[in-house]
């Protein structure tokens, strides 16, 4: 049996844009990726703790170093410029994975800078 586990996520992100026109997507700065190990174009889940707003989305290339994290298409409904939220990353473990299993954790500061990573 596989159950689906938090494989990784970026702990309260500051939103730095919206752009409504855009196709869809969430844009993080490819250094978050890079320490979250989430990939371009890899489903994600984000929750508002501003509005309390869930919703899924895939993740693409920000700047690096940029801070850039950037609501797309209709996720940009989802949250306002200085809200803060939380990127989810899920994947599914077999049991005996599940017991060495332990989640990544990224911590950022207010611009997006990792202040920690467990």
């Amino acid at each position: 049996m596989f159950r689906q586990m938090l494989r990784s996520k970026i702990h309260r992100a500051t939103v730095t844009g919206a752009h409504l026109e855009y196709e869809g997507s969430l844009t993080i700065d490819e250094d978050l990726l890079d320490a979250a190990g989430i990939l371009p174009y890899e489903a994600i889940v984000c929750s508002n703790l501003n509005n309390g707003e869930r919703f899924m989305t895939y993740a693409i290339n920000g700047r690096r170093g940029g801070g850039d994290i950037i609501l797309n298409g209709p996720t940009a409904r989802k949250a306002a410029v200085g809200d803060q939220i939380i990127i989810f990353c899920y994947e599914y473990y077999a049991e005996e994975e599940i017991k060495r299993h332990a989640p990544k954790i990224v911590r950022v500061n207010e611009k997006n800078r990792i202040v920690e990573t467990k």
